[in-house]
């Protein structure tokens, strides 16, 4: 079986608090995404094709990924 946090890689992408200060609007107008803040952390949580669409997104905005 494989192992869930393969999964997760492709459907979420995790930043530090305050990452989104700035793009968090019109990431969530331009992609099907769910932004969660909690714990100092931000989840930008969506289907795979979403998230490397707005991982690409996101670093033309200069947001470093991890």
């Amino acid at each position: 079986m494989s192992d869930p946090s393969t999964y997760r890689d492709s459907t979420e992408i995790v930043l530090p608090a305050g990452a989104l200060d700035g793009v968090e609007a019109e990431l969530t107008e331009r992609f099907t995404v769910t932004v969660f803040e909690r714990d100092d952390v931000v989840r930008v949580i969506g289907s795979p094709v979403e998230i490397q669409e707005a991982s690409a997104f996101l670093a033309r905005q200069g947001i470093t990924l991890p």
